[in-house]
């Protein structure tokens, strides 16, 4: 497994796999349960280089003091956001908000993608960071990190306001909340 970095902004990363073949749902599904996992550590704050007390005392950790006082000075370090996993042929991608939490979340990251391209699916190209011209990124205007571009479209067109649009997963994402109302209503309602 190839690991490069591009321009990582920690708060508006994506990450992208390239795998040998189209995976499987079976391959998905623990590629998505590493990134889960990962993902609920970070949000914890278990990726905080500030508190790594185990890994400083060495290789003999029989009757290690920890300090609780130095954990508890240490800044958070938290994950902020993680959307769900996209798959196009035979490349995957994620996108974070890392937030706060230290480059060493990125390296456990690395290493349990590495042990899962030993045993599970060969993942030929871990890419950490920029853009991908094989998938480009579309913006979504509602989005803080929408370009500047965006803002510089005209708005007149009354025809696109009101239109659903629906993920990869066929997650409804309505952006009418009137029609979201009548739906509700219609469903729901005796």
């Amino acid at each position: 497994m190839e690991v490069r970095f591009r321009e990582v902004d920690p708060f508006n990363c994506w990450i992208w796999l390239r795998f040998a073949d189209p995976p499987g749902q079976a391959e998905r599904s623990y590629v998505e349960t590493v990134f889960d996992s990962w993902f609920f550590l970070g949000k914890l704050g278990a990726f905080n280089a500030e508190t790594l007390q185990a890994h400083e005392a060495g290789a003999d950790l029989s009757w290690l003091a920890w300090e609780e006082e130095g954990s508890s000075r240490a800044l958070p370090a938290l994950m902020h956001n993680m959307a769900v996993m996209e798959y196009l042929e035979s490349w995957g991608r994620c996108w974070l908000d890392l937030g706060t939490s230290d480059a060493l979340a990125l390296d456990v990251l690395i290493n349990a993608l590495g042990q899962l391209n030993n045993d599970v699916v060969e993942i030929e190209e871990l890419l950490i960071g920029g853009i991908n011209e094989d998938w480009p990124i579309e913006d979504d205007p509602d989005s803080p990190f929408a370009t500047d571009d965006d803002e510089d479209e005209d708005d007149t067109d009354s025809e696109t306001d009101n239109v659903d649009t629906y993920n990869e997963n066929d997650n409804y994402k309505g952006n009418n909340i009137d029609d979201d109302k009548d739906d509700y209503k219609a469903n729901y309602n005796d």
